[in-house]
């Protein structure tokens, strides 16, 4: 099929690059009787015109950067030749702001998941062990690898698992700090997630972090199926965990007893997330979710983007989108954040592109934002929340995340998402528990080579089998079957118990 496209692809009329489908050999063809100058690899971005020196380079109809040398069309765009310097962004405020279309009440999509109340939908049925502190990780490991073995050998009827959530923090801070807040948030998140069936949490006791106060906060009560423990109360390890088993034992036929009931798709909460992300994110997998979530939106489902150092040099295009102005000056605040944070600690926005990422064809943050952005689609941005903050707004928001993966998809479960949608060039492989993780490939090369990892092939885009409309209906019906209960690929294999990385921020002393 790949001898069979065409050489390059491009993106929109006001480019001056274009993006090869396949590894190009110097003399090969192009455009316009353009010749490839030099070998180029697949995913990554070939000269279509003459760039001078200093110029913009246009990608997506947007400047991704300058070249730093004249480049002649068929030459390879890439570190060599391409480097981001300060682009000033229009901000314009609410001009892209159109009411959606909703679907009709009578006519809305329904999926089977567990009713919590209060209007908390689950689309899985997890016990969650937190640990409140780095010392009690062992224990709460302990407890989750007996059931484990238990459920291995016996099963137990509509609970999806005990997982143990456990970090390398939670004392030796200051609670009243940003870092504290966001580790007080993370937790009482988590304890209300509606895909966990019943929470034990585990401390030591003399740690800084106390989750006495943190359930007090979170309005939580203990009962059958949310319980808390010190190891130091309780006499020590081995005392603990046959005390925490016990206490899980109580918990198992409460929370078994709830089954999957018809749900309006407005209990869905999807994260959009991306990692190992390749030149072709931004064309296939990216804007195919962004079709998915624009579909789920009008259904009264709510979708989540996150990590803020990567839609640095693309938030112009949110702000249009904001429903009111000051949704449009939360999220500069939040970038203006970013920028002295990044600042104070000797960084900046623009290292965010990974090895992996440049590998794969992306040269700065520019460009990599404008293909991230890409997975909100074109619904209006309703809010804007800070890391772990309860997600309260129906329809398209933005949470405040670091760009590394784990971290920022913590921070989206905290706020109540109970699905996870990652596209992927390079290959993530990871699971997030309580919440399913779909993996969504850009590039069918990558697809067939870590095809046991993925749920979804969106390289059809790139190769020129299905348009991104089709691709992002058939995400969004992957969606509906994974939240009534349809296993994804992490879950099969049983991943996510790792994947637990609140943000830490701020000084440990």
């Amino acid at each position: 099929m790949l001898a069979d496209l065409p050489p390059v692809l491009i993106l929109n009329p006001k480019d001056n690059v274009g993006v090869v489908p396949a590894n190009v050999d110097a003399g090969r063809m192009l455009v316009n009787g353009i010749a490839a100058a030099e070998r180029i690899p697949r995913g990554h971005k070939v000269a279509i015109a003459l760039i001078a020196e200093n110029e913009p380079v246009r990608k997506y109809g947007q400047i991704i950067g300058y070249a730093t040398r004249a480049i002649r069309p068929g030459e390879h765009v890439h570190l060599q030749n391409l480097a981001i310097l300060d682009v000033a962004l229009k901000h314009e405020f609410c001009v892209d702001n159109a009411p959606p279309v909703m679907v009709p009440e009578a006519e809305r999509r329904t999926f089977e998941g567990y009713d919590r109340g209060n209007g908390r939908i689950g689309t899985r049925n997890y016990i969650g062990i937190l640990s409140t502190v780095n010392c009690s990780a062992t224990v709460s490991r302990y407890v989750a690898e007996h059931y484990a073995r238990r459920f291995r050998e016996t099963g137990h009827d509509n609970i999806d698992g005990v997982v143990a959530l456990t970090y390398g923090g939670g004392c030796a801070l200051n609670l009243k700090s940003e870092g504290g807040r966001i580790l007080t948030r993370t937790f009482k998140g988590y304890a209300r997630n509606p895909n966990f069936g019943g929470i034990l949490m585990i401390g030591l006791g003399c740690e800084t972090f106390q989750y006495g106060p943190l359930v007090e906060e979170a309005g939580l009560e203990e009962g059958k199926t949310f319980r808390t423990m010190m190891i130091q109360n309780q006499g020590g390890t081995r005392k603990t965990i046959e005390a925490a088993c016990a206490m899980i034992d109580d918990m198992l036929p409460d929370v078994g007893r709830i089954r999957r009931t018809p749900q309006p798709l407005s209990g869905i909460k999807l994260a959009l997330e991306c990692g190992g992300s390749d030149g072709y994110s931004g064309i296939s997998a990216n804007p195919a979710l962004g079709i998915a979530s624009d579909l789920l939106v009008k259904e009264g489902a709510t979708t989540v983007l996150s990590e803020t150092p990567e839609i640095y040099g693309a938030e112009h295009l949110l702000t249009r989108r904001a429903a009111r102005p000051e949704v449009a000056e939360k999220l500069l605040a939040r970038i203006d954040w970013w920028r002295d944070y990044t600042a104070k600690n000797d960084a900046e926005l623009n290292n965010n592109p990974s090895h992996g990422n440049k590998a794969g064809g992306l040269t700065t943050i520019l460009e990599k934002s404008l293909g991230a952005v890409a997975k909100s689609g074109s619904m209006p941005l309703n809010a804007v929340y800070e890391y772990a903050e309860e997600v309260t707004e129906p329809g398209f928001v933005f949470m405040d995340t670091p760009g590394y993966d784990p971290a920022a998809v913590t921070g989206q479960i905290a706020g109540g998402c109970n699905l996870v949608a990652f596209t992927t060039g390079r290959g993530s492989v990871s699971g997030y528990k309580p919440a399913p993780c779909i993996k969504i490939a850009t590039n069918t090369t990558m697809y067939e080579h870590i095809k046991e990892d993925m749920d979804i092939n969106c390289g059809t885009i790139v190769d020129g089998t299905e348009a991104i409309e089709e691709a992002g209906r058939r995400i969004f019906e992957f969606v509906i079957e994974t939240a009534s209960g349809r296993k994804t690929a992490s879950e099969a294999f049983d991943y996510g118990d790792n994947e637990f990385v609140p943000w830490q921020v701020g000084a440990i002393t």
